[in-house]
């Protein structure tokens, strides 16, 4: 008996018995599609990856079944289902050739031989064994699929997943890494639709739908972030905008989610004379949740004054998104928001088949090797004798609008 049949004849009978696919809420994924496999040029991709059976209760990945032919080993599925599981970010995960079933427990490492599957309830009941009325509030509410058309990548549901957590467990800063080019405004989208639609806010209480702020460093990936959220009602949006705000006078507040830029909000009107921004004309715990793109680039720096408008707001819970791993130049962004709770590297996206892989090409200008002279006019700027007479050159220190092709010109 070949793998489908055995499939088709003991292992989805099992897996009926136990409630899967039947009791309300649950659904079972079959071939449930993990990676696409790493792009090789010219035309060719590495091997995808995919789970023979995922178990879904109340819109949540609760494990993986892997099968095999009815004549093979039990085991030999073991590696496959703790691969998923482990990229899936699942608990529970099972092997089965349809005469046996071994379970494994990816948290305790517990594993062996079980005679059954769980139920649906019994597998929650296993996984979440903490009783959390917001995790189950957030359970309840779908992920905005499109009618069915557009299903996230693994790692989406993984970041969106980690998010949620934090957010039920009440933590208020809260950091996702993950690689350019994965989709990070996709992942903010889907958190946003969550709380909205489980009426999540800073009280507690769903008594009322939360009010969410967009924060970008630039217009372009605000207006992106703004038809990404298109799903929205359109009255629940609102672009916060410097020209309507001096047409008005006033800042607006009638809105669900709002999307504006770091320097809008630092600009405003002077009063009396002194400097007043426009995020100071909202009540500082006017927002509930705050999601911060690109928050590496000096947000959360405590020099920073993009950090006064994190302080003044800091009753709400605050979702920074960044591509950048920890390192010496961002360590004030990872001591605000502390530890990511989930990170996605470039390496992973490359060799799951979502991202390109590329090649560094080395090339030298002038600029790599010019040196300054004492008697260089400078064009534009200040420079540091000291740093510019080696090959070193400084790019953000120098910047020329004319003269040679290094950018200078000697007298």
């Amino acid at each position: 008996m070949n793998e489908a049949e055995t499939r088709a004849e003991h292992i989805d009978p099992a897996l009926t018995a136990a409630g899967w696919g039947v009791i309300e809420g649950s659904r079972i994924r079959r071939e449930h599609p993990i990676t696409l496999g790493r792009i090789e040029g010219h035309g060719k991709r590495g091997k995808a990856l995919s789970a023979d059976y995922v178990l879904e209760y109340r819109n949540t990945k609760l494990a993986v079944v892997e099968a095999k032919a009815w004549d093979a080993p039990l085991t030999v599925g073991v590696a496959q289902a703790k691969n998923y599981a482990t990229k899936l970010s699942i608990r529970f995960t099972y092997a089965t050739n349809g005469q046996g079933i071994y379970g494994i427990d990816m948290e305790t490492g517990k594993e062996g031989d079980v005679s059954s599957y769980p139920t649906p309830d019994e597998l929650w009941a296993k996984t979440f064994a903490k009783v959390n009325a917001w995790r189950d509030r957030f359970a309840a509410v779908p992920f905005e699929d499109r009618g069915g058309y557009f299903q996230p990548r693994y790692y989406q549901d993984v970041a969106i997943t980690r998010v949620m957590e934090a957010i039920a467990e009440d933590r208020q800063c809260i950091l996702l890494t993950l690689a350019t080019g994965t989709g990070k405004t996709f992942i903010a989208f889907q958190i946003a639709w969550k709380i909205f639609h489980s009426r999540w806010n800073l009280s507690r209480e769903a008594t009322r739908r939360p009010r969410i702020l967009f924060l970008a460093d630039r217009n372009i990936l605000a207006n992106q972030a703004l038809n990404a959220f298109s799903a929205f009602p359109e009255d629940a949006l609102v672009r916060i905008d410097p020209g309507d705000i001096r047409k008005k006078g006033k800042v607006p507040k009638n809105g669900s989610l709002f999307f504006t830029i770091f320097q809008t909000f630092m600009s405003g009107r002077p009063i009396d004379g002194e400097p007043s921004p426009y995020f100071g004309e909202y009540p500082p715990d006017f927002f509930d949740f705050i999601v911060i793109d690109e928050c590496h680039r000096g947000g959360a720096r405590d020099e920073s004054n993009w950090r006064d408008i994190l302080n003044y707001f800091s009753p709400a819970v605050q979702l920074g998104l960044t591509a950048t791993p920890k390192r010496k130049d961002n360590v004030d962004t990872y001591a605000y928001f502390g530890e990511p709770v989930y990170i996605y590297s470039l390496k992973e996206g490359i060799n799951d088949g979502f991202l390109t892989p590329f090649r560094v090409k080395q090339i030298q200008t002038t600029m790599d090797y010019y040196q300054y002279k004492p008697d260089d006019t400078v064009m534009e700027g200040e420079i540091e004798v000291a740093r510019f007479t080696t090959n070193q050159i400084s790019t953000k220190t120098l910047r020329s609008r004319s003269a040679r092709r290094s950018g200078w010109r000697s007298s």
